[in-house]
């Protein structure tokens, strides 16, 4: 029996067994690794209006990751204040250490996390 169509091979293998992204089966899916090796954060500090210093996270790439909650953490362990606009967290203050601490902990592989030494300032 030969077999010609993807809807013919997927009535054959169960639903449960096939990745809903590739179409492969989960045994070898490979999309989590494929999507952990896109996504990017870099932690950097930027300097401001009247020299003020602010810690910049941005994101680059797919992530499931709700901002606004992230955001919450991050003003609380650092004691400061800050914003999420357009995917990127800002926090008031010098706290790429503590931000990159808290990103890990929140389960973002360490790889992934870059921290820029440089200041960047913005206009």
């Amino acid at each position: 029996m030969e077999i010609k169509l993807l809807s013919e091979v997927k009535r054959f293998i169960k639903e449960d067994k096939i990745c809903p992204k590739c179409s492969f089966p989960k045994e070898l899916c490979m999309c989590a690794n494929l999507e952990a090796e896109n996504q990017n954060i870099k932690i950097l500090i930027e300097k401001r209006r009247w020299g003020k210093i602010v810690t910049v996270v941005k994101f680059k790439g797919d992530f499931n990751v709700n901002l606004d909650d992230l955001s919450t953490k991050s003003k609380k362990k650092c004691a400061s204040g800050g914003t999420y606009r357009n995917n990127t967290i800002e926090i008031q203050g010098d706290h790429r250490l503590k931000l990159k601490k808290l990103l890990i902990q929140e389960g973002f592989t360490k790889e992934n996390i870059i921290i820029e030494d440089l200041f960047k300032k913005k206009r």
